[in-house]
This record gives structure tokens, sequence and C-alpha cells, in this order.
């Protein structure tokens, strides 16, 4: 009897934590009797068939590095009916009868579009910027929070020698969740999300309290979907006198090696949606809910806004007063 064979790709932006769900996904496989194809530069590399048979070897030292070994691409070509007609026929050329997909909402939508086709596939969600639904956590978000805590702990040495404030634009999109966990963690006086918005005056008025309690340094965290980061220190200097930098923290937020909470859940999360294939389950999308790995309709997900933690929100603002 012919072995089963299936494929993994990552797409959209990397996030620390693919690998370790890329080595999952092939190990689960391997030892399941499956052929594992590894796909090349997502759903980009898929058209044009940039695909080769995964070994165990493949994956070896890989669970501790950031970034994603496969590569990962953004394809216009894809989002055309004639590309993802391309990427199924790819599919069946190469005898591909499941594919894992790692990525985000828009590597999602894609998965969901192949489904729809005929084709069996199962979404693993890989992003920093936690905004996917029905998944308490994505892979890549924990290491990301920690890397913008670590530059946290930085800038207020130096905003402290300085008696600034500093504002600092983190990634997520249109998601304040990394915003809100580092602001948290990192004990910042002001976070602004774009899921609550926020008052100038009360950012100003947070600073005046602070250095009348005699602090050296004022914290800022600011969602890249809220923006206006030099707007906002310009009009800080104008309305109360303080020095205010930036610092947008970029694409560092994006590498390093994933934290064990990343690895662990990769693993997880990849070993399952291995799982769902075998068992012939298809459009479906792995996630963790309440410590719990379970899988849940890909296109609910899609149709469904991640929910924002405002008791989190209000506990942040009650400790930085």
């Amino acid at each position: 009897m012919k072995k089963k064979t299936i494929g993994v790709l990552t797409s959209g932006g990397d996030s620390p934590g693919m690998n370790a769900a890329i080595r999952a996904v092939v190990r689960t496989g391997i030892f399941n009797g499956l052929t594992v194809l590894g796909v090349k530069k997502g759903y980009e590399g898929l058209i044009h068939g940039e695909i080769e048979e995964m070994q165990l070897s493949s994956v070896a030292d890989i669970i501790h590095r950031g970034g994603t070994m496969l590569q990962t691409a953004r394809s216009k070509e894809f989002m055309t009916e004639e590309g993802r007609q391309k990427a199924l026929n790819i599919m069946e050329v190469f005898g591909m009868q499941g594919l894992i997909i790692i990525g985000g909402d828009g590597s999602f939508r894609g998965a969901l579009e192949l489904a729809k086709l005929g084709a069996q596939v199962i979404g693993v969600p890989g992003t920093i910027d936690n905004d996917i639904a029905f998944t308490d956590y994505t892979i890549g978000f924990d290491t990301a929070i920690n890397t913008v805590v670590d530059a946290i702990g930085k800038i207020r040495d130096t905003t402290s020698s300085h008696n600034r404030a500093n504002i600092i634009e983190v990634m997520g999109r249109n998601s304040g969740d990394i915003s809100l966990y580092a602001g948290l963690a990192g004990g910042a006086e002001s976070i602004i999300v774009p899921e609550v918005g926020y008052d100038v005056d009360d950012v100003c008025k947070r600073i005046v309290q602070g250095r009348n309690r005699g602090k050296l340094h004022s914290i800022i965290i600011l969602a890249e979907g809220v923006g206006g980061a030099f707007e906002m220190a310009k009009t800080i200097e104008e309305k109360i006198g303080v020095e205010t930098r930036v610092t947008i923290l970029g694409h560092v937020q994006r590498g390093g090696s994933p934290t064990a909470f990343d690895r662990v859940l990769a693993s997880r999360l990849g070993a399952r949606a291995v799982e769902l294939l075998i068992n012939g389950r298809t459009a479906r999308m792995v996630g963790i809910y309440k410590n719990e790995i379970a899988d849940f309709d890909l296109e609910e997900v899609l149709k469904s806004r991640k929910e924002f933690s405002e008791e989190l929100y209000t506990l942040a603002r009650i400790l930085s007063i």
C-alpha cells in the first residue's frame, strides 16, 4: 500500500517557533509512516514546485532557531484563481494528499481557498501578533513579548539617565496584544492599543504624576495599529515640556531563539495538525484553549475577531498609577 504523502509550508511573516512546528510535523508524520514534503517559500514555492522530501535529519537542531528553515514569502499569484489552481495541480503532481500551513490570517485565507478546491488542509497559527481567533496564543507571540520586555529594560536605563519619556512602538498589526502583555510585564506607565484608543492628556497626566513621585523615566508602549508615535512625542513635549524620544522596535521582534513556551506550543500544534490529516479532517485550525490543544473550523476562525482582554488592560492601568 502506498504511503500517504503530506506537505508543510510556512507563509506570511515569520515568527519564532515556526521551526519547532516544522520539526513536529516532519517527525510526527514519519513516526506515523507518512512521507512528508517540505515546501519552500510558502504559496509562491508551492506554485513553482519548490518541494523536497523531508527526513528525520532534515529537522535536526532547528528547534532553537528563529525564522523558518522552509523560508516564507508573500505570493500575489496565489491570490488569483489561476494561481491557486496551479498550486492544486502541483499538489497532485507530487502526490500531496494533505497540506499543513503554518502562518497567520492571510495564510489561512489561502488555505481555505485551497480547501474549497478540494485540497485537505490544516492551519497552524504562527504569528507574533496573537490576532487569530479561537486560540489563546499563537506561535511566536511569547518570544516577541519577551524581546519587547528586554528592550523596555534597556530603554528605561538610558531614559532614566536623561530624565526623559520614551514612546516604544511595537508590532501587532491591528492587535494590541504585544503592547498589552509587554507593557504590563515591563511596567510601562501608559499602554496604547487600537482596541481601546487613548487620550493624550491622560498620558501626559501619568508622566507628571510619576515625576511628582520622583520617577526619572516614563515608558509609553504604543501598538503600531494606533501609529503616530512621533506626533504623540511632539504633543507631549508641547503640553508638559518633557523631552520625549521615540523607539520603533520593528523586525527585531520577529527574530531570535524561541522561548520554551513557544517551542512546546509549536510542537504540540504541529503534532496535532498531522493527526488531523491522518484522520481525514480538513479546513481546520489547531489552537490552544485553556491550555488544551483543540481544533476549530477554519472558516469560523476567519470570520471571528480575536477577543481583547479588557480585564488585563484594566489591571495594567491599575498597576501603573
